[in-house]
């Protein structure tokens, strides 16, 4: 038996809890899944998975197997990694993760053109915005739009991620327009469950101090117009709660929302900007801007860095130096 092979097997099926999807995953049968696992558990002597009609769950001694297993693969990598080829070519796979947003949007044609580079290279790209570790996963890297990633992670900027706030002409037509951020809490807004959900904190340059009494008494209050060479005292800053009837985890679904006339939705510009280009969608409240995120790529903090996952690095980085998303 090829233990390594069946530790894979075994890390894989205690990942995802289900036989037939880490079939799907492993690129093998069901029945050579299943014969994996019953050989490891004849090798440790123990049974390690308790296998119901709905899902797959680890025993104690499953647990502690699960650990090492872990550990020695880990191990396995970190030799493969140190054991550069000569040749200097990229080769085996890596697991890369990300939002749907940002994959189709940008992540998608990037690696495209990363495996044009490197043709004895393979990416596992794996969508989804719901919290992963990494290493028990076997992630490579997760590109995530955060401003506050996990302690635990190392990581690397790629770029910055504007948001705006956006409806259809249809919904604005029956709906009319908000012309302060107080006004939301009136309008069906779309709520994105990871991020802001009911709460939408919006930032304005600040009025500068000066004018006469009662210049520019407009629907932004009496605090006098702007002259030239005032300089603002600094941002003001506003939360609104919301109201959100439709909440998803994935920004593409609300843009969609958006788009069919269903509510106001706070988008990332890499995917709103040609939508409000075309018309389709007009923006809301261009003065205020919704809070600027990072985006990132994380990958655990290994004492080794695997030269593809370093050079998909690099990579990325210099792709995204000079994206205007």
């Amino acid at each position: 038996m090829d233990r390594l092979t069946a530790m894979r097997v075994y890390a894989e099926v205690a990942r995802s809890g289900s036989f037939t999807a880490s079939a799907d995953r492993l690129e093998m049968s069901r029945a050579m899944v299943t014969r994996h696992v019953a050989e490891m558990e004849q090798w440790l002597g123990a049974r390690l998975l308790q296998r119901t009609t709905r899902r797959v769950t680890l025993t104690d001694s499953g647990e502690q197997a699960l650990r090492h297993c872990l550990r020695m693969l880990e191990m396995v990598e970190d030799v493969q990694n140190d054991v550069a080829p000569a040749d200097g070519v990229l080769r085996g796979q890596l697991r890369v993760t990300s939002s749907m947003s940002f994959a189709h949007a940008h992540l998608a044609g990037a690696i495209g053109e990363f495996l044009a580079l490197h043709p004895q290279l393979r990416i596992d790209l794996q969508v989804g915005d719901n919290p992963v570790d990494l290493v028990q996963a076997r992630v490579d890297l997760a590109i995530r739009i955060s401003n506050d990633p996990a302690p635990a992670l190392i990581a690397r900027p790629l770029g910055t991620c504007d948001s705006v706030l956006v409806a259809s002409p249809a919904y604005l037509a029956a709906r009319g327009r908000p012309r302060h951020p107080k006004d939301l809490a009136r309008h069906a807004c779309l709520g994105y469950a990871n991020f802001g959900r009911g709460t939408w904190r919006l930032s304005r340059e600040a009025k500068p101090r000066g004018g006469k009494r009662g210049e520019g008494k407009g629907e932004e209050g009496k605090r006098g117009e702007i002259k030239p060479g005032q300089a603002p005292r600094g941002r003001e800053e506003v939360e609104i709660s919301v109201i959100t009837r439709l909440t998803a985890d994935e920004a593409t679904v609300l843009l969609e929302a958006a788009l069919q006339g269903h509510g106001i939705a706070l988008q990332p510009t890499y995917l709103a900007n040609r939508h409000i280009a075309a018309g389709r969608l007009l923006p809301i409240l261009p003065q205020w801007q919704p809070e600027t995120l990072s985006i990132l790529a994380l990958y655990p903090s290994r004492r080794h860095l695997a030269p593809a996952v370093r050079a998909l690095l690099d990579f990325l980085v210099a792709r995204f130096a000079q994206a205007r998303w």
